[in-house]
């Protein structure tokens, strides 16, 4: 079954389907930018609002969401990682608000590996609680191109043809029992809740998974079950990934999965974001994993 007929048949609103529909299309524009653009290895000699270099293909895959975004109207208010502020689209169809990472992953690029773009939206403005989100979805770039969804239905994935259509790959995902861990930030750094965590997980025999794109990461995550991290840690106690970007969208793939999603004391998905840029310690995985990292932090 193709996206288009999927959507109908879970009854998805008219509005919001069509701009699933509508991003799906862009997972080839953005592709189409890969050979060209990857053949350039440096930065583009500007950094984003979080002080990174920016890679050509980031810089692309921006411009294609964004350009499209707004010649279609569909949404109002889009926020992207590579944009310092809020852009509101004039003359806006839907109130939709949407929070986009283009490339996840692009230090990956120079040597081929998986990257992917990450997608959540609002019913407005975009400066609100995960919990408020009303749909989220993942493109992956990887041997196939697979597009991952959730409208509070349950978590579906499709995969694109040669022609360029989704078609349907797992309907209602659910996250498995597992024993993978992806643990960002320095072993000498964890702050010590996270460390005995981290012993808890290896004593129990969980193997190690990071491959640097957080998406491939928690896809991997959602397929094989464990969890993926990156904490506060001495330094950046508040944490390193993006609340609205990565973590909120991506939280809310995994919860409808069956999953579970904290800062480490709580969900983070209920925090009030005060700035676009604001960052969180991300836990996101299985239950009981997360479960466990919450009382080794009450523990202290």
């Amino acid at each position: 079954m193709i996206l288009k007929d999927f959507l109908v048949e879970e009854g998805t609103e008219k509005n919001l389907a069509g701009l699933i529909l509508f991003l799906s299309e862009q997972a080839g524009e953005v592709k189409k930018g890969f050979l060209s653009t990857c053949m350039n290895k440096d930065a583009c000699g500007t950094r984003n609002m979080f002080g990174e270099d920016q890679k050509p293909l980031d810089k692309y895959a921006d411009d294609v969401f964004i350009h499209a975004l707004r010649e279609s109207r569909l949404v109002r208010y889009i926020a992207t990682e590579e944009q310092d502020q809020v852009i509101e689209v004039s003359g806006a169809q839907n109130q939709f608000g949407i929070v986009i990472d283009p490339l996840d992953g692009s230090s990956l690029l120079d040597v081929n590996l998986c990257v992917g773009s990450i997608i959540g939206i609002y019913p407005g403005h975009v400066l609100e609680k995960g919990t408020g989100m009303i749909a989220a979805l993942y493109i992956l770039f990887g041997p196939l191109t697979l597009l991952t969804f959730t409208t509070k239905h349950g978590v579906h994935e499709f995969v694109q043809r040669e022609d360029g259509e989704f078609v349907l790959r797992h309907r209602d995902l659910r996250i498995p029992e597992g024993k993978i861990h992806s643990p960002g930030a320095l072993r000498k750094d964890y702050l010590a809740p996270h460390a005995r965590w981290i012993e808890c997980l290896e004593s129990d025999g969980y193997k190690l998974r990071f491959s640097g794109c957080f998406v491939a990461d928690v896809h991997q995550i959602l397929h094989k079950g464990g969890v993926f991290t990156y904490p506060g840690y001495k330094g950046k106690e508040s944490g390193k990934l993006r609340l609205l970007y990565e973590a909120n969208p991506m939280g809310m793939i995994i919860c409808e999965a069956g999953g579970a999603v904290s800062d480490g004391r709580k969900d983070y998905r209920e925090i009030m974001p005060k700035t676009i840029g604001q960052v969180t310690p991300i836990y996101i995985g299985g239950k009981k994993e997360i479960a466990k990292i919450e009382t080794c932090m009450k523990e202290g």
